[in-house]
């Protein structure tokens, strides 16, 4: 049976990767907005309020969620690029989800942030070495981790969320 919470696997960080894997992982993220705007593209309310699995997050929550998720990547990035080795501050993503805004705001206000986010983080993602992709950070949960993994789990991050939405209206024929 399918796994509901995985559409796409589990993520899998690879230990290196090539220039040539990091331009396609660049380029999954540049194209994961429109990737999403065209999977809810005509979605009445009732669908967006749709979990897209049981126990799972409305789409509407979905779409909130991945500028939320997103946002804290690129600065993330950020402060990599301009300290040494920072300690990010984790976030609680799945009460974040809960908030007003993320349960019944248009969906719109999160599709055009995040398509103007991408376009931002893409400049920087293109601009990198593979010096700047060797920095590090740390998480208090996860330990230290280098931009090439941080790469590797939002190209992922953005596919695998586009995929729980893609799935659920193949699984209601929508």
């Amino acid at each position: 049976m399918e796994d509901l919470r995985y559409p796409i696997g589990p993520f899998r960080p690879k230990p290196t990767i090539t220039e040539q894997e990091r331009k396609e992982m660049i380029r999954q993220i540049a194209e994961t907005p429109a990737l999403l705007r065209k999977e809810i593209a005509g979605l009445d309310e009732a669908q967006l309020d749709t979990p897209y699995r049981p126990g799972g997050w409305t789409v509407r929550q979905v779409v909130h969620h991945l500028p939320d998720s997103h946002l804290n990547s690129y600065v993330r990035f950020k402060l990599a690029l301009t300290e040494n080795e920072p300690t990010i501050r984790p976030y609680e993503e799945h009460l974040w989800a809960e908030l007003p805004e993320a349960r019944t705001g248009p969906v719109n206000l999160s599709l055009e942030l995040l398509e103007a986010l991408h376009k931002r983080w893409v400049i920087v993602l293109e601009s990198m070495t593979p010096n700047d992709f060797a920095k590090n950070l740390v998480h208090p949960e996860n330990g230290k981790m280098n931009l090439d993994r941080l790469l590797q789990l939002y190209a992922w991050h953005g596919r695998h969320h586009v995929a729980h939405i893609a799935h659920l209206k193949k699984r209601m024929g929508w």
